[in-house]
């Protein structure tokens, strides 16, 4: 199954500023993703930035000499748009499959790359796919850092929310303080396989209503009309580095 990996990365961070560049066990962050995302079965795996630092310090440890970085217009607004524009430069076809794995996950199982791929591979009515884990405590529910998605029978995303969904009505009594029963909700792993087609039109759309209330990129798509399919992941993810708290936990599992 022929598919490519973009990761978009950027050097401004509000919380970690050079984050791409920060220092994991000797290696820096951006080129332990890159290698993660290289063990995987895509055909190639490129980073989309805007900065020349990072663009330098990457490589396909398949083919090191081999140029990975794709220079993007630093005015793009997300990592979605930086993906969209590789496959422009690219000149990828429509039908072309695409996984955007975010730059902050240097211990992401390459197993999960190749699955969320295979997804949409094996789902032509799909537009994008993407993996879930189940929530884990009340607290992860209750917490809108935490995103929550979910699904019909046939695994189609209704919908992804900062809310805690679904709500058990009859275990909250005395509301958001109240409620003990999480049974069941799924927390959405951000990582997308997209068909270019579908990128392309996504990118080319504004933000939408919903996806402006919740500030979630995915919901642009459904409030499209978009179909979406979630799988739950065949291997726990690996922590990703958001925090000066998650810097320091990531350094201490690559020393370990």
């Amino acid at each position: 199954m022929p598919f490519h990996v973009v990761i978009p990365a950027r050097y401004a961070s509000t919380r970690l500023p050079g984050k791409p560049l920060l220092d994991i066990g000797g290696v820096s962050m951006i080129q332990r993703v890159v290698a993660r995302a290289c063990a995987s079965g895509a055909d190639e795996v490129l980073v989309a930035t805007d900065d020349r630092r990072i663009a330098a310090a990457v490589s396909d440890p398949r083919a090191p000499g081999r140029q990975i970085a794709v220079m993007t217009d630093p005015e793009l607004p997300s990592g979605t748009d930086r993906v969209a524009a590789v496959a422009q430069a690219r000149g990828w076809s429509d039908a072309t499959i695409v996984v955007n794995v975010q730059g902050d996950e240097p211990f992401l199982p390459p197993r999960l790359v190749d699955q969320v791929a295979g997804l949409l591979e094996r789902d032509p009515t799909a537009a994008l796919a993407t993996l879930t884990t189940p929530v884990g405590s009340l607290e992860d529910f209750l917490d809108p850092n935490v995103v929550k998605v979910v699904t019909a029978h046939d695994g189609t995303a209704l919908y992804f929310s900062r809310a805690p969904i679904p709500w058990t009505r009859d275990g909250s009594q005395g509301g958001l303080a109240g409620q003990r029963d999480f049974g069941g909700a799924m927390r959405h792993v951000g990582m997308y396989a997209y068909r270019v087609g579908a990128l392309r039109k996504i990118t080319a759309m504004p933000p939408s209503n919903y996806e402006l209330r919740e500030k979630l990129e995915q919901l642009r798509a459904l409030e499209a009309g978009l179909r979406i399919v979630v799988a739950d992941c065949i291997e726990l993810p690996g922590p990703g580095v958001d925090t000066e708290a998650d810097l320091r936990r990531a350094r201490e599992r690559a020393a370990g």
